[in-house]
Formats: C-alpha cells, sequence, structure tokens
C-alpha cells in the first residue's frame, strides 16, 4: 500500500486546516508544510492539490489573490467565512472520526 493511500480522502480537510492555521499560503507552500508536518509521510502532489483548490474555490470555501512576487505572479490561498465554518465543522467530525479509530485499533 502506497502511504499516502491513507492520506487520500482527508486531503479537503487537511488544506483547510492548513489554510486556517496560516491565513493564506501558495500551492507549493501548503505541499511542503504538510510535508515538514507530517516529517516527509505525506507528500502532495500538485496533481492532487490543484483540483481540491478549484473545487474550494467554486464553492466559495477559499478564495484566491495574485502577488508579485520577484516579478513573477504567485496565487495565494485563503479561507472565506464559509470555509472557515466548514473548517472548523470538518475538524470536529475528523476528530471524532480518529477517537472512533483510536478505539477500534486499541481493543
Amino acid at each position: 500500500m502506497k502511504k499516502n493511500s491513507l492520506y487520500k480522502g482527508t486531503l479537503q480537510n487537511i488544506i483547510l486546516k492548513l489554510l486556517a492555521k496560516e491565513v493564506k499560503m501558495y500551492g507549493y507552500q501548503i505541499t511542503q508544510y504538510a510535508k515538514e508536518l507530517t516529517k516527509g509521510e505525506l507528500e502532495m502532489t500538485e496533481g492532487a492539490l490543484y483540483p481540491i483548490l478549484h473545487k474550494l474555490e467554486s464553492e466559495e470555501m477559499i478564495i484566491s489573490e495574485i502577488q508579485k512576487i520577484n516579478g513573477r505572479d504567485r496565487k495565494y490561498y485563503l479561507l472565506t467565512e464559509k470555509g472557515k465554518k466548514q473548517q472548523t465543522v470538518q475538524e470536529n467530525e475528523m476528530k471524532n472520526y480518529l477517537c472512533n479509530l483510536n478505539t477500534i485499533f486499541n481493543i
């Protein structure tokens, strides 16, 4: 089993949580922060990241803004109020899920 396969269904939750913590981030920054926090366990690919970011943006959970950095455009993503509320709901659901998994795997 590929080590990232368990993360696959939770990438949206992970992205929303990282954006809630950091206020705004660009795509590569999101992937590197997730990798750093998990000590290399979660290697989020662009192919996994950007479809989720586009979906979240179309659902008005996040907005993007372009900033010019060293002469290049960089697209930053920020949570909207709707996204902040959704992130809180999903975080609570995830914590409950993890608690249940912990109970099951410790019997």
